[in-house]
């Protein structure tokens, strides 16, 4: 499902035009994503929870030339269900 197909059915849902749709869903998105750059956990009760983490850099190889490579640090996000998520996805 891609980002169009969901606003489409969201505004069909909430009855209300695809752009109103559109926008708060552009907002929900952007508020999500800034509370994870300054470090926030993100929960969405029924959903799931969204937490920021930090990958310390490490050495790893090449897979090619099989020669060590240095594997810079990062964030990244990690995610989990709610068990009413779970529940929906595993009957």
């Amino acid at each position: 499902m891609k980002k169009a197909e969901i606003i489409q059915i969201v505004a069909k849902k909430a009855n209300v035009t695809q752009a109103q749709a559109s926008a708060v869903f552009e907002a929900s998105l952007q508020t999500i994503t800034e509370g994870l750059a300054e470090g926030e956990t993100v929960t969405l009760v029924g959903f799931g929870i969204f937490t920021p983490k930090r990958k310390n850099q490490r050495m790893g190889r090449n897979p090619k030339t099989g020669e060590p490579a240095v594997i810079h640090a990062k964030n990244t996000v990690s995610f989990k269900m709610s068990k009413g998520m779970k529940d929906i996805l595993n009957p």
